[in-house]
């Protein structure tokens, strides 16, 4: 096999992968992939271009092979000590989207300008380190801890200047084992006197962003980077977002969804630690952890800016094909 059959296979591998659903892989370092190229040619030279085996190797094919040692040693020791480091070893390396590599264009059936994204010429790279949830707990035990949390969340006050002016904490609902977790911002006015997450106008529109993609209210779980009211619904601080971090990462290791949508760019900042505006972030699927990440328009920016919902409409559409939901009409439409 030549090392161009080689390369078709992988191809073949890759678009399996895609088609069985797996969203993304480890990227591997430029050094990774030359000792991999200097170890199949040398494969090559050993085993299918020779016509006596055991023949001792050419001058050519022992330069090769001392080559590729020199690279996977170079390589093995650059990851033992980026492990050592707390560094990036292989599987925190950032994700590559499977599509991407594995063909030249979007898939078929797919929306060519969704699946281009936001991008004017230039590739975007996809943000956050995929890895896979650790073992996942059974819904009465997820039940307690997220219980348990939301205790802990309610005796927090490490924002003082918060935690003085609020009326309620706002934790989160839904089920403990959704597919797909709704992210937004913070509580506003409404929300912090009921301890519900979006309500009121912006809640309204969300659920019908929810149903016009084929989805409910009840199938998702909806939480908000910060538990608290900031004064007069102000942006949040970092150090807000910070001191709240543990609680809604705790959040998403209990739950473990498939898919994240980020509302608005502090969703977004706090989920996947990026401060790229909306626009930047949109059009294509990011990793946190074992889920999915789409970025896109909060509703109540919607509320006030009416042409960002035909924007709104396209990143929904990206999650529905994600689901396998038809995507059958516009949303206002009859």
């Amino acid at each position: 096999m030549h090392l161009d059959q080689w390369k078709t296979a992988g191809e073949q591998l890759l678009r399996h992968w895609n088609r069985s659903g797996l969203g993304f892989i480890p990227a591997s370092n430029a050094q990774d992939v030359a000792a991999a190229k200097d170890w199949l040619e040398l494969q090559e030279a050993q085993f299918f271009t020779s016509t006596e085996p055991s023949a001792a190797p050419s001058e050519a094919t022992a330069g090769l092979q001392e080559r590729t040692e020199n690279s996977y040693l170079a390589s093995s020791s650059q990851s033992t000590q980026a492990s050592a480091m707390g560094g990036l070893s292989l599987d925190r390396m950032e994700p590559t989207a499977v599509s991407a590599v594995a063909s030249n264009g979007p898939a078929a059936g797919s929306d060519p300008v969704a699946s281009r994204g936001p991008s004017s010429g230039t590739e975007l790279p996809v943000l956050g380190v995929f890895q896979p949830w650790g073992a996942a707990l059974d819904l009465p035990s997820r039940t307690v801890q997220l219980a348990q949390l939301d205790q802990q969340v309610k005796a927090c006050r490490k924002c003082e200047e918060i935690a003085c002016r609020r009326q309620r904490t706002v934790f989160g609902a839904g089920p403990s084992n959704a597919r797909i977790v709704m992210f937004g911002e913070a509580p506003e006015a409404e929300e912090d006197r009921k301890g519900e997450s979006f309500i009121g106008p912006a809640g309204e529109l969300l659920d019908k962003i929810l149903i016009a993609s084929g989805l409910k209210r009840e199938e998702v779980y909806i939480l908000n980077a910060l538990k608290c009211r900031p004064p007069n619904s102000r942006t949040p601080m970092e150090a807000e977002i910070e001191n709240c971090r543990p609680f809604f990462e705790s959040q998403l290791e209990i739950i473990q969804p498939d898919y994240i949508v980020c509302w608005g760019s502090i969703a977004a900042r706090a989920v996947l630690k990026s401060t790229e505006s909306i626009g930047r972030l949109r059009g294509r699927f990011h990793a946190y952890q074992g889920a999915k990440v789409l970025v896109t328009y909060p509703p109540s920016y919607l509320l006030r800016n009416v042409d960002a919902k035909r924007l709104t409409w396209e990143d929904m559409k990206m999650l529905m094909r994600e689901l396998g939901i038809p995507v059958t009409k516009k949303p206002g439409t009859k």
